[in-house]
């Protein structure tokens, strides 16, 4: 079995959500020992929209995951672990909370 070394959460915005998506994210920041990334406003590597990524170890995801599901407020938000295996992480191992949305995975495909 792999071995879990972290979790991405990456919330998902548009033009008319970014402040929505940059108050959720901020306030994850104060509220659990995460790392917040920046604020795309183009897609980035796999992902088919703007996002923000949340990066947070095993030991919280009890306490980020559940959090996130009951502040999103219609935002999507897609959590994957690390295992090292990022073909898998981002299909087969991924967690999506509201629409599931294609992901551009052909990057991962040489690995």
């Amino acid at each position: 079995m792999a071995q879990i070394r972290g979790f991405h959460a990456h919330v998902y915005y548009d033009a008319s959500t970014i402040e929505q998506a940059r108050a959720l994210c901020e306030s994850a920041q104060k509220r659990f020992p995460l790392k917040m990334g920046r604020m795309h406003q183009r897609p980035v590597g796999p992902h088919p929209r703007w996002s923000c990524q949340l990066a947070f170890g095993p030991e919280s995801f009890g306490k980020v995951i559940p959090w996130l599901a009951l502040n999103r407020d219609g935002l999507v938000v897609f959590v994957h672990p690390e295992t090292g295996d990022d073909l898998a992480d981002h299909t087969e191992h991924a967690i999506w909370m509201g629409r599931i949305e294609k992901l551009d995975v052909s990057l991962f495909k040489d690995e």
